[in-house]
């Protein structure tokens, strides 16, 4: 299978977990479930669930397990997008092309509906069918905690409002989740998740540095050079897998020549 075909096999199997987890009852909230799933299950790449898979394919993690934790992932992705796009925070209009949740619904339902987005990743997290060991959900649900927490994302959000230092902000913001998506494939089996984790975060800064680009916002040539370095860096790290990684370097390289 191509890269292309894993990429968007994992995404629809994805969109289809979530759909079956957000799917609506008479006895929920309609209105709110409505706007998590317009949230959710719109276009999107899902890159990181793709790495949770492929991460964890490199352990024979069976795959329905790592398609959970992805999917608890995208819910903390889209609720930060969700809550990004809000007038206080970026008051953006339009995500992916279309109004953004506030303004396809209402600013309040919005808040809300990325909160219970935040709440519903960690319910899938402890669900035993992510995995049958209590330790393993809770090392899960510890690290995703923390990914997304003060020390991750909503910390680097925290630190691109107030002017911070831009790579620390960028670590934290965006870098957390990928570290996240790629050890989270370990944990899964119970294995050593560093050079995962010096993977994620040199493929992560590399990531940011293409959106940097993209926005115009450095020197093209010294961002493309730094950017070739994170990269083989990255790939570097998976050496240990031998060609069971070769998707993962794919990624890497993938990622590195992002475009909008």
């Amino acid at each position: 299978m191509s890269f292309e075909d894993a990429l968007l096999r994992c995404a629809e199997e994805t969109s289809a977990l979530l759909d079956r987890l957000l799917a609506v009852t008479e006895a929920q909230a309609r209105r709110l479930v409505e706007a998590m799933r317009y949230a959710t299950l719109g276009e999107g790449k899902r890159l990181r669930p793709f790495l949770v898979v492929e991460c964890a394919a490199l352990f024979d993690v069976p795959r329905e397990r790592a398609l959970r934790v992805g999917a608890a992932l995208e819910c903390v992705h889209c609720y930060s997008l969700v809550h990004d796009d809000l007038p206080a925070m970026d008051n953006d209009d339009l995500r992916r092309g279309k109004p953004a949740t506030h303004r396809a619904f209402d600013e309040a339902t919005a808040i809300l509906a990325g909160d219970a987005l935040l709440s519903l990743a960690f319910e899938i997290l402890g669900h035993p069918s992510t995995h049958p060991d209590a330790n393993v959900r809770i090392a899960l649900t510890t690290n995703l905690a923390k990914a997304s927490g003060m020390a991750g994302m909503i910390g680097g959000q925290m630190l691109d409002m107030s002017g911070g230092d831009t790579v620390q902000t960028q670590i934290l913001k965006t870098g957390a989740l990928f570290r996240f998506a790629c050890e989270s494939g370990a944990i899964l089996a119970d294995a050593d998740a560093m050079p995962l984790r010096q993977y994620a975060d040199n493929i992560g800064l590399a990531y940011q540095v293409a959106d940097d680009i993209l926005d115009m916002q450095s020197s093209m040539a010294d961002s493309k050079k730094r950017i070739e370095q994170l990269t083989a860096a990255g790939i570097a790290a998976l050496e240990i897998y031998g060609p069971r990684a070769e998707t993962l370097r794919q990624a890497a390289r993938y990622m590195a020549a992002r475009r909008k």
